[in-house]
């Protein structure tokens, strides 16, 4: 039995999915199961892994998870799957994490590099998938696409090598299901670097009409997405935005290493979601 948790994500949904077209016996764990509709194979628990007093019974008989990083919860997720038998975990953690660096940069690399950690040290065996950016990450310029043919933000010449969320889930289905995968890290990228304007161009040639960024002053941007991103958060992005002017993002060729083809590009990506924008 293979556990999945954050399955209602861009990339845990993709996972559910590559393993029920597997064949394979899955769990989902999720705080709210009303809140999506399931294949009629799975076999659906209520819990929170924030609580990890909720886990016992997703766990029961899962042998192998594929484990969603929730802040916090990687000691607590550690002695349960330890008491429940469980072999194998794949964890879903992030690009930001650095093994060159005692103290990582940020909320977002401190709370996964802590669940690997837990991880490392808890016997089981593990694989940490690192993707870099999401190409999803760009969803949040739909509703600028839906209304005009300009999106506005900062820094136009941010580079990033966007990753589609399918192949991520690709390399966890393998490390999941396979062996060989054990104490190995994933670092998960697209196959070219691109900037903010160089994607909202691509946009446009998917969508069949010109689309350009307009830069904003960085100061307006960050105002505006106060209201919704937590300030520790808001510092990392701005951060990686701003250091990246200039300098072509990072490629790896993990993707095709572990599924045996090369990452989908940004724009496959744009093609498969197209009706978003």
């Amino acid at each position: 039995m293979i556990l999945v948790t954050g399955a209602t994500g861009n990339v845990g949904r993709h996972v559910l999915d590559l393993l029920v077209e597997d064949g394979r016996a899955v769990r989902v764990l999720t705080r709210r199961p009303q809140n999506a509709v399931w294949p009629a194979e799975v076999d659906v628990v209520a819990g929170d892994l924030a609580d990890a007093a909720s886990l016992g019974t997703a766990l029961a008989g899962a042998d192998t998870v594929f484990l969603f990083a929730v802040p916090g919860s990687g000691p607590g997720f550690v002695a349960a799957a330890r008491q429940a038998g469980v072999r194998r975990v794949v964890l879903l953690s992030s690009g930001a994490v650095s093994d060159d660096d005692e103290v990582q940069d940020g909320p977002i690399a401190s709370y996964h590099a802590e669940i690997e950690q837990a991880l490392r040290a808890s016997g089981l065996e593990w694989t940490f998938l690192r993707p870099d950016v999401f190409a999803a990450n760009t969803l949040m310029w739909a509703g600028q696409t839906k209304s005009g043919d300009v999106v506005r933000g900062a820094y136009a010449e941010a580079a990033a090598a966007p990753v589609h969320e399918a192949d991520i889930a690709a390399v966890a289905a393998a490390a999941l299901t396979q062996d060989g995968h054990a104490g190995r890290v994933y670092e998960l990228t697209g196959p070219e670097s691109l900037t903010h304007a160089e994607q909202a161009r691509i946009l446009g040639e998917v969508l069949g009409r010109p689309i350009r960024f307009a830069e904003l002053p960085a100061e307006t941007v960050r105002q505006a997405m106060s209201a919704h991103v937590p300030a520790p958060i808001l510092d990392g992005i701005f951060k990686v935005w701003s250091e990246s002017v200039g300098r072509a993002a990072p490629t790896t060729t993990d993707v095709e290493k572990v599924t045996g083809r090369p990452a989908r590009s940004y724009r496959e990506w744009v093609l498969d979601r197209a009706t978003a924008f």
